[in-house]
């Protein structure tokens, strides 16, 4: 154990906090469903915004770019980067459409979109699929990284790392709902920023490094630093850029990158004010998950490929680790155990508040799932609302108990990565188009999750369990997408569209527009709706602007100005140019 009583004066003192927000915002959370699951629904862009990226910091994330950089250099982080792509569509195409369908879950869509008997059991199904096994799967990635801090900074083994962790997690949780995890979010979120760019600026001065310059010369470290792979291994060209380019970001599901928008971001969306909080919240997200946040931990990976240079040297540093935990994605937290008395203990907090921040949410989605769209719509149908906030509750102490467990399973960040990648392959395009084609029906839906788990369950486990050669992530991938992908299309053309009634309210209540709708048995509503067209444009420049913004940073800190400032630009160029598009569709409406 390596922190002193400073460290740990500063980790109780923020444990202490959090439960006293849980404690202070526990009556009014428990006053409704509404309440404990959307706050109200009135909360601010600004808060939401936090909120998610809050939530997407989560503790495996600098374990994960410590996992990627070391093996694959800065560019493999494109596995993740191309999810801008995903995120901006979601912003300028399906906030507004989210928040204006006025769901408590995103689930309850499927019965407003489809309707009847096959859209019920697939709004129950997911509740369990998502908000349980699924769920379980991403928080317990996110606990694994939690065991490893756990094991290094403190000397813990997993099972008491996670029950101290979660002990606090929970108990604000099922106190503050939704209400008490954006302000803890708010909290955890400026701590988490401190301490990871603190902790790059400490490294940066140990007399093994020698600074940014010593570091970004130093010949482990050199072949590491371009943005994009080398053209000459085409292996890593198509793995970790091409493919997630041209494919991974329109295709597949993965929770907080979902193609139109899912899952906890769009319980963040219906929690907002209006449409245009909603949009706010998720352009601010974006920004600051791909802009603002890599680059720190992206200096301290490249920092351990100096101190670690393999396994093995991380293996000598901490000898009492098992096996199953030893993997690249150690060398963040074996890098923290360099810092000073007190920052450490503040570094520490804001690993433990990145870790809370996650959970909880994940806790309240997952709890929100069981509560309202199984227990009240297929249990208990007359359940008043204090009914469903104590369903919400236990709900979501069973979630954490389940979590604990299956985190004890895995290895590494980057085995859970390529795992959830491969069941939301496929599954993507569906849920881009559902709100603009009208033939999409239930059974599509149904067939897509289907196929894309028997498909990913084969090809990550029983595959080579038969004894074949091991296949490469890419041919997984790809496989999946399009087996999957022509699965559901085919049963949406061979299987009867939606009821009229239903498509007609949908229309009435989403007006979504588009020549998707042309020739459905339906009335429009009104015309010169399809804002897709500037939500595209929208999405371009958004992109160019994050990105630009991200490299940018990156040419100041390798200390080339003419590319940095034709970079940062570009950057601002294209933010006015997306100014101007989004004005000129939708300045008369902004609140």
């Amino acid at each position: 154990m390596i922190l002193k009583s400073l460290d740990w004066m500063i980790i109780a003192a923020f444990f202490l906090l959090y439960l006293i927000i849980g404690v202070v915002v526990s009556r009014r959370a428990g006053k409704n469903a509404a309440e404990f699951f959307l706050s109200g629904r009135n909360m601010p862009w600004w808060l939401l915004g936090v909120s998610m990226v809050a939530t997407t910091f989560s503790t495996d994330t600098p374990n994960l770019v410590a996992d990627i950089v070391r093996q694959n250099g800065i560019a493999g982080n494109w596995v993740w980067w191309a999810f801008l792509l995903t995120g901006m569509l979601t912003v300028f195409v399906y906030a507004r459409l989210w928040r204006r369908s006025g769901v408590l879950t995103d689930l309850e869509f499927y019965e407003i979109r489809y309707g009847g008997n096959a859209a019920a059991f697939l709004r129950g199904f997911r509740a369990l699929y998502l908000g349980v096994l699924f769920n379980i799967m991403v928080m317990a990635a996110v606990s694994l990284a939690m065991i490893k801090i756990g094991g290094v900074m403190l000397g813990l083994n997993p099972l008491h790392t996670l029950v101290i962790a979660s002990t606090v997690t929970v108990l604000y949780s099922t106190m503050g709902g939704l209400r008490g995890i954006l302000i803890t979010d708010l909290v955890q979120f400026a701590v988490a920023m401190i301490g990871s760019i603190g902790a790059a600026w400490f490294l940066l001065d140990l007399p093994q490094i020698g600074g940014l310059s010593q570091l970004l010369n130093h010949p482990d470290v050199a072949s590491r630093l371009d943005f994009i792979p080398d053209f000459n291994n085409k292996d890593l060209l198509v793995t970790v850029f091409i493919l997630p380019i041209a494919v991974q970001w329109w295709s597949v599901w993965y929770p907080g990158s979902e193609p139109g928008g899912g899952g906890y971001l769009v319980q963040r969306m219906l929690s907002a004010k209006n449409e245009s909080h909603a949009v706010g919240a998720t352009l601010f997200f974006n920004i600051a998950h791909y802009a603002m946040r890599p680059w720190p931990w992206i200096i301290v990976a490249l920092c351990s490929l100096v101190i670690f240079p393999d396994l093995q040297a991380l293996k000598q540093m901490f000898p009492h680790l098992s096996a199953q935990v030893l993997g690249h994605d150690l060398a963040y937290p074996a890098m923290l155990t360099f810092l000073p008395s007190g920052f450490l203990g503040l570094v520490v907090a804001s690993l433990i508040a990145a870790f809370m921040s996650t959970i909880s949410t994940h806790l309240n989605w997952g709890a929100s799932y069981i509560a309202y769209d199984f227990y009240k719509r297929f249990i208990n149908p007359a359940a008043n609302e204090k009914k469903l906030v104590t369903v919400g509750r236990l709900s979501t102490v069973g979630l954490m108990i389940l979590t604990i467990i299956f985190a004890l399973l895995l290895s590494n960040a980057l085995q859970a990565f390529h795992i959830l990648l491969q069941i939301g392959a496929g599954t993507g395009l569906l849920f881009i188009l559902r709100w603009f084609w009208w033939r999409i029906n239930p059974y599509s839906e149904i067939t897509a999750m289907a196929v894309s788990f028997v498909i990913a369950l084969y090809l990550e486990i029983f595959h080579t369990m038969l004894g074949f050669t091991p296949l490469s992530s890419t041919f997984k991938l790809l496989f999946g997408v399009g087996v999957t992908t022509i699965a559901w299309l085919g049963i949406t053309l061979i299987t009867k569209p939606c009821e009229t009634v239903t498509l007609q309210k949908f229309i009435d209540m989403i007006n979504p527009g588009g020549p998707g709708w042309k020739n459905a048995p339906v009335k429009q509503i009104a015309a010169g709706t399809w804002s897709v067209p500037h939500g595209l444009l929208c999405m371009l420049f958004g992109s160019i602007s994050v990105y630009s913004a991200l490299f940018g940073t990156g040419y100041i800190l390798y200390d080339k100005l003419i590319p940095a400032t034709s970079l940062w630009f570009l950057a601002i160029l294209s933010s006015y140019a997306l100014y101007l598009v989004w004005q000129r569709r939708y300045g008369n409406q902004v609140q």
